[in-house]
């Protein structure tokens, strides 16, 4: 099923998690490249075209179980036009990729957590350095004045949600949002304020 809360009126964007990847539950997955399933991603797509605008300009994760939702929409939306942004991409776990999320170092995640924002949690990438990808992004897209959508991951969406609400900064785990939109849903995006691109 694909919950849907749309309002063209109110939002200016919206965004959608992949459909259900073709992995284990428990795997610490990130920014490795997992194929979504077929058939939950065809019926997404199906539930999309009928709620997103006929104008709508859409950006998708580099990722394949978000080109492939994109592909899938382009198949039963004639003239649809999407682009790679590689900011949409989900967080990367560097060495954890692939492991189980409880069969990793108990210390690792102390480590994270004594510092959530900055500590680069296998070894690549840092909370805040997704936070400051995703607020480059989201400051693009809001002065387009035509509708737009992002095909992305879970964390991206978490980052998305701090940004709206306009904290740039992280630093405690508790901090971090806990709703995880489920696979193929999609949620609006209200601003309530202008996000500017940082710089230097």
């Amino acid at each position: 099923m694909v919950a849907v809360d749309l309002n063209p009126g109110a939002a200016h964007g919206w965004i959608v998690r992949h459909a259900r990847p073709l992995i284990e539950p428990g795997i610490c997955y990130g920014r490795s490249d997992i194929a979504a399933d077929p058939g939950h991603t065809l019926t997404v797509a199906q539930a999309l075209h009928g709620q997103l605008p006929a104008e709508v300009l859409l950006w998708t994760s580099p990722l394949s179980r978000c080109t492939a939702l994109c592909e899938a929409l382009a198949s039963v939306r004639t003239g649809l036009v999407w682009r790679i942004d590689e900011r949409l991409a989900e967080m990367d776990f560097g060495c954890w990729e692939g492991q189980r999320w409880d069969t990793i170092d108990r210390s690792a995640f102390d480590r994270w957590t004594a510092d959530f924002g900055h500590e680069r949690f296998g070894g690549r990438e840092s909370v805040q350095e997704l936070l400051d990808r995703v607020a480059e992004a989201l400051a693009e897209v809001q002065g387009l004045g035509r509708p737009w959508a992002w095909i992305t991951h879970a964390g991206v969406i978490r980052a998305s949600s701090l940004l709206i609400e306009g904290r740039r900064r992280v630093s405690d785990s508790r901090d971090w949002p806990n709703d995880v939109l489920p696979f193929g849903c999609i949620r609006p995006l209200v601003f309530d304020r202008l996000l500017m691109p940082k710089h230097g």
